[in-house]
């Protein structure tokens, strides 16, 4: 919170290089000789999740202390959900999840010898000191909490880019999708600095942007979804991309392959204005007749083929957020059960959902008519609440916080000929 007004351009934070926990930080310390000689080098990411869980070893004796008891205990990204959890986000959600975990068991897995060699440094075995869930934590604190800052490559560490930097104080800012601010280190004065690009009055939470990230990003990278996200969008994955194309179409496995090539089987979305234009691309070219498909040059650069190429185009985009809809209700039922017995249990519903539905005489996200004709309130809250206090947060959609569906499905909806919730 601002104790002043804030000026645009004026400084928020400037932290000095020597408060950084930078992987020179590490290289100072008496881990530096062990990473020193270590073959092959070691990540300058390991050398970070060494040093914390060295220092949080050390207990007291560390004079990273206070900042590590301000460190959260633990961390809602999918890596650290329960596979039950998991399996109750959307399909693409899923499967980087999914990759996280592989991706954090091979880093555990295959530094277990430089731990072995750190063996020297401890009384107790390096085995109970540098476990799974120490190694965890250390690797969700560096990944939800470090600031960018581009280093010089090293020798002693591998080719990885050496761009993650712990800041602490400066970490405890939040993220806003609509803050506007600049940050960066400045070789000048050699502190990281943080400046507002906007006025802020007083006694107001002071935020931060972390980037133009959608929820699947936010919730993958930082354990968290933003509310009325501008950013938010639904992913369509290849499997669901051809879900409803003919599959008499000889041609097909041709224009995937052409898609595949020219980096457009990735990133295809729903946004709050409907399916974005790599999608409808996508789809225009998966539409071509087999007479059309010599022009798949001119599809990918925005032109038009055929009226009756459009109109498929933006068929099949219908029939896939319709596949959307009914995939997230039927995740919505299979976690009712749960959610209503709580609410008859403990007469409440969480997130403050009661109170606004009593005083507007509306329920958040237009499911006012459920409501009233099922005797029941969309479930499947529970779960995502245990996973970020954010999806506790009162007021406004609260489509983000329902697994599989976004709040852009209104966007879709209306720009497809959907009416809104």
């Amino acid at each position: 919170m601002s104790k002043t007004s804030l000026r645009e351009g004026q400084m928020i934070i400037s932290l000095p290089e020597s408060c950084l926990l930078t992987t020179d930080t590490v290289l100072r310390s008496y881990l530096g000789a062990y990473i020193a000689k270590w073959q092959p080098p070691p990540s300058p990411v390991l050398a970070l999740c060494t040093f914390l869980v060295s220092e949080k070893h050390a207990g007291d004796r560390s004079p990273w202390k206070p900042y590590l008891e301000v460190l959260p205990k633990a961390y809602t990204c999918p890596v650290c959900l329960e596979p039950e959890v998991v399996n109750l986000l959307p399909r693409p959600l899923k499967a980087k999840a999914r990759e996280q975990r592989t991706h954090v068991q091979e880093f555990v897995s295959s530094s277990r010898d430089f731990f072995s060699s750190l063996q020297p440094l401890f009384s107790e075995a390096v085995e109970s000191i540098f476990s799974y869930s120490a190694l965890l934590w250390a690797w969700c604190t560096v990944n939800t909490r470090a600031v960018y800052m581009e280093r010089a490559p090293r020798q002693c560490f591998s080719a990885e880019p050496d761009t993650c930097v712990l800041a602490p104080f400066l970490d405890l800012l939040n993220h806003s999708p609509d803050a506007q601010v600049k940050a960066a280190f400045n070789e000048e004065t050699r502190c990281y600095e943080i400046r507002t690009a906007v006025s802020c009055g007083k006694h107001q939470e002071v935020l931060i942007c972390y980037g133009p990230h959608d929820n699947h990003r936010l919730l993958l990278e930082y354990g968290f979804v933003s509310v009325r996200n501008p950013h938010a969008c639904v992913y369509v994955s290849k499997d669901i991309l051809v879900k409803y194309l003919p599959s008499t179409d000889k041609r097909m496995n041709q224009k995937i392959s052409i898609l595949e090539d020219h980096d457009f089987i990735e990133n295809l979305t729903f946004g709050w204005d409907g399916p974005s234009w790599r999608l409808l691309t996508a789809l225009k070219l998966l539409c071509l007749e087999a007479e059309e498909l010599t022009c798949w040059k001119k599809v990918l650069i925005g032109e038009i083929i055929s009226d009756t190429n459009e109109k498929a185009s933006l068929d099949i985009a219908q029939k896939i957020c319709h596949y959307f809809i009914k995939e997230s209700k039927a995740v919505l039922q299979k976690n009712i059960g749960g959610w209503r017995s709580e609410v008859l249990e403990e007469g409440r519903s969480p997130g403050g959902w009661q109170s606004e539905v009593l005083e507007e005489g509306r329920s958040p996200g237009g499911w006012k008519s459920e409501v009233l004709e099922e005797g029941r309130s969309p479930g499947g809250w529970r779960s995502e609440i245990k996973v970020s206090a954010e999806l506790a947060s009162s007021g406004g959609s609260r489509a983000e916080s329902v697994p599989g569906l976004s709040p852009c499905f209104c966007g879709c909806w209306q720009s497809l000929g959907f009416p809104g919730l």
